[in-house]
């Protein structure tokens, strides 16, 4: 989630929003990240995000760029858009997908952007009428929520349709919208209640699940930033990375750097990729800029390199 600075509109027309919404389409494909439900509000907008290879930080970074960029070049103005960083809640998805994808497209009719329900079903700039079949794109993975309601699409609809109707008295939701262990537990009764009997869960205002969810995400956390320090302990920098790269498929590292489709430099350049993203961290923006590609192509070139890692059994390290 992201607000407009001193909660200021950040869309004051449709063609904002449709700038917007192209916008995160064109981003959410290039990236892989899969989008299940979305909604535009005047001061504010929701994303429920499933990351692909490419970061969210580096999704979020190029979407909120790039409409304030054109944002105040349409509407003559400079300085920020955006209130500070943009929000984001890694969310454990059973219990809670179902919920959020309710939550978010609620969240029109609890603005008043809209005024009643059926409204909601035909408000443009939202997820839920693009469920209902009311409006098309081809960047909304729609399937995922409605084969959770049943097999045929217009059973599952109406169901859908339901279960979101039912949340309108629910209102604003604490558990979901609180602090990591207030969410996780269900609400601050929850988690006196808990206290008392001395049940603790490991909590972290940054992720939404229960405690062994919490713990398993922060050790992998931990495990990735370990393993990127040995790497780099060991000597490990670009330069060393390419010329590894390389020596496994022998090839000129010249070759590695220059542009071209021959299949032996687009291994080379996969299996380099996919190294130095996920073993030194840099990210695909700096080696896009580095290999002079587009950042989809380093996106691709990072999945390439992950199958050709899988197939082979390649490691970074030589065998000692």
């Amino acid at each position: 989630m992201a607000r407009g600075i001193e909660r200021r509109r950040i869309f004051q027309d449709e063609s904002d929003r449709d700038n917007f919404e192209q916008r995160l389409g064109s981003i959410l494909k290039e990236a892989g990240t899969h989008c299940y439900a979305w909604t535009l509000i005047p001061n504010h907008f929701h994303l429920l995000l499933k990351s692909g290879l490419v970061p969210i930080s580096q999704v979020m970074r190029r979407l909120l760029t790039g409409y304030a960029v054109s944002y105040n070049r349409r509407h003559r103005r400079s300085g920020h858009l955006f209130q500070n960083r943009y929000k984001s809640i890694l969310c454990q998805k059973d219990p809670y997908f179902l919920e959020l994808v309710r939550y978010l497209h609620l969240n029109p009719l609890r603005a008043g952007v809209v005024s009643t329900f059926e409204d909601l079903e035909r408000f443009a700039y939202c997820g839920h009428g693009v469920i209902l079949g009311y409006f098309k794109n081809d960047w909304q993975r729609i399937h995922e929520v409605l084969e959770l309601f049943g097999d045929k699409n217009s059973v599952a609809r109406r169901r859908y349709r339901a279960f979101v109707e039912q949340g309108i008295n629910q209102g604003r939701r604490s558990d979901l919208t609180g602090g990591g262990l207030v969410r996780s537990s269900g609400g601050w009764a929850e988690v006196k209640a808990r206290r008392r009997a001395q049940l603790f869960e490991k909590s972290d205002e940054r992720i939404l699940g229960d405690g062994d969810f919490v713990e398993q995400v922060l050790l992998q956390a931990r495990e990735e930033m370990e393993r990127r320090h040995r790497v780099r302990s060991r000597g490990f920098d670009l330069s060393k990375v390419a010329k590894r790269v390389c020596e496994l498929l022998a090839v000129d590292e010249s070759e590695l750097w220059a542009a071209g489709k021959e299949r032996n430099r687009v291994r080379a350049r996969s299996l380099f990729c996919y190294w130095a993203s996920r073993e030194l961290g840099i990210s695909q923006a700096e080696l896009a800029r580095k290999l002079k590609l587009s950042p989809a192509a380093v996106t691709f070139s990072v999945k390439r390199g992950e199958e050709i890692v899988s197939e082979h059994n390649y490691c970074l390290f030589q065998s000692v």
